[in-house]
């Protein structure tokens, strides 16, 4: 299942990406499906209460039938109409900014908290007219009636607003949503405890007292049977854990959605789907508050792990890494490396026969190809130069054959320039031996580098290396460091490379591929 689905913690509400039309015409059917339900109940609850749970006095009395089969229906036909209609129009009036797909403003979000409460008003309304109008119109006829319509009309009233209020403030959440992402979203601190305590007193303590009263007026009433009364606390008893168990579901419901959608956000974070978590933050109660303070984390990691890439790009992966798992400082170790250094031929000339933006256009392919090449080979890019690439087999993490690795690098760059960035030609050195790999710098800004002969050496093979940029030169140390590398390489020359007063056994590649 697509989790935007479920981004308002249920299926029936749809998706965060639904289109504005369609989310509408949603709302307004589970609305108007609401209404209808809840005021069904309570008709079922009237009629049970009526002719079962008090049965007397009798509602079917011979001069009852007009008020029986004429003013009920008529009534009940004519209030859930006006409902209908008044809520409609207090839906579209309060929600335009919804329905005209715009940004709320504060008054917007006002009036759109308040729509859940002007729906449950106006059924108010019309349930509280039923209750005084159908409590005279029964006691007219039978005074007894009086105290008995009152009960259960009264009761069935508050059962509908109740529900009422729980299965609109679900249809709505939609909206609340945007009203909360707009920054309007005002948090009712105790809302989830005004809900047990909605759902208790309606599902519980309303019918314990509809008991009370049934035993009172019937140990008052002569013509009460043992059978009446015990007829009476069942079905009292029955409504009691029926509205009970409806209204305690709708409430766990409102308040399990919001953890529901957070735990599986959760799960996703754990997965390392950081990128597919966005919580749609629904519920105006404290469970808002979870869904907020999820996304404001999950917000946070995003930025650990945006900022852990950049370190890492600027820096190289295994430094950014090795620099995370423990304190940096400045110093360094020594250790024994292999460096392969390369330097663009004619960058004068690159730079002045084409534009700024075309430079760099070239530079950042040619890079590119070195970093893939050095990636493969397990090292490290530690600098680029200007138009120079300083790469590290060995450090900062070892490897079993760094100078194997960074001889082979250095022909796979070399045939990788030839095809994939014609335009660029560079000289490629290979060194190898004993370097001081660390910190350098000051403790308020450092960087991690290499400092020895080998680097020095390296350069220095480059410029030699720029005389034939197809055959990458390597010292003789770095090829009997190798393993089976060595064997594509020649001696070529021995040589005092500038500013050094040893002669260096050069090598070169022996052939350069045609291709990659």
């Amino acid at each position: 299942m697509d989790r935007g689905s479920r981004d308002y913690g249920s299926i029936l509400l749809g998706s965060a990406s639904e289109g504005g039309f369609k989310q509408r015409v949603r709302i307004q059917t589970l609305l108007t499906s609401s209404l209808l339900i809840a005021n069904l109940i309570g008709a079922i609850l009237a009629i049970a209460l009526s002719a079962v749970g008090i049965p007397q006095p009798s509602l079917f009395q011979s001069d009852l039938w007009w008020v029986n089969y004429i003013a009920v229906p008529v009534y009940v036909v004519v209030a859930f109409v006006v409902g209908t209609v008044l809520g409609t129009v207090v839906v579209v009036r309060d929600l335009q900014w919804a329905i005209r797909d715009r940004a709320p403003t504060a008054k917007d979000a006002r009036r759109a908290q308040r729509a859940p409460w002007r729906l449950v008003f106006i059924q108010s309304v019309l349930w509280a007219v039923a209750t005084v109008m159908f409590t005279i119109m029964y006691g007219v006829l039978d005074p007894n009636l009086i105290p008995k319509m009152f009960f259960v009309v009264g009761l069935s009233g508050v059962v509908v607003v109740a529900i009422s209020y729980l299965l609109i403030e679900f249809a709505l959440r939609p909206v609340a949503a945007e009203v909360i992402s707009a920054g309007y979203g005002r948090r009712k601190r105790s809302g989830v405890r005004s809900r047990s305590i909605v759902s208790w007193m309606v599902g519980s303590a309303i019918p314990i007292i509809g008991i009370l009263l049934v035993v009172f007026f019937g140990a008052f009433r002569d013509d009460t049977s043992k059978l009446d009364l015990f007829v009476g606390v069942t079905v009292l008893a029955v409504i009691a854990l029926s509205t009970g168990l409806l209204l305690t579901v709708l409430t766990s419901i409102s308040v399990t959605a919001p953890i529901r959608s957070v735990r599986t956000a959760m799960k996703r974070v754990q997965s390392g789907r950081i990128s597919e978590v966005d919580l749609v933050v629904y519920d105006g109660t404290e469970l808002g508050d979870l869904q907020v303070g999820f996304n404001s984390m999950v917000g946070g990691l995003r930025e650990r792990e945006r900022m852990r890439d950049l370190f890492g790009r600027h820096v190289g992966r295994d430094v950014a890494e090795a620099a995370l798992q423990q304190d940096p400082e400045l110093g360094g170790a020594e250790r024994t490396v292999a460096v392969v250094f390369v330097d663009v031929i004619g960058s004068t000339t690159l730079a002045a026969g084409r534009s700024p933006t075309e430079v760099v256009e070239i530079l950042n392919r040619f890079f590119a190809v070195i970093v893939a090449a050095v990636e493969r080979g397990e090292g490290l890019v530690n600098k680029f130069e200007g138009d120079a690439v300083l790469a590290i087999f060995g450090a900062p993490i070892a490897i079993d054959d760094p100078a194997g690795a960074a001889l082979g690098a250095a022909r796979e760059i070399a045939d990788c320039l030839a095809d994939d960035v014609p335009d660029i030609s560079a000289g490629i050195g290979v060194s190898y031996g004993t370097v001081v790999a660390g910190n350098v710098g000051a403790i308020e800004r450092f960087e991690y580098t290499v400092i020895g002969d080998p680097v020095n050496e390296s350069a220095r093979l480059s410029e030699l290396a720029k005389r034939d940029p197809r055959r990458p030169l390597a010292s003789g140390r770095a090829v009997d460091a190798a393993g089976g590398e060595s064997t594509s390489w020649e001696r070529q020359e021995d040589t005092t490379l500038r500013g050094r007063t040893e002669e260096t056994v050069v090598y070169a590649a022996r052939v350069v591929s045609a291709g990659r």
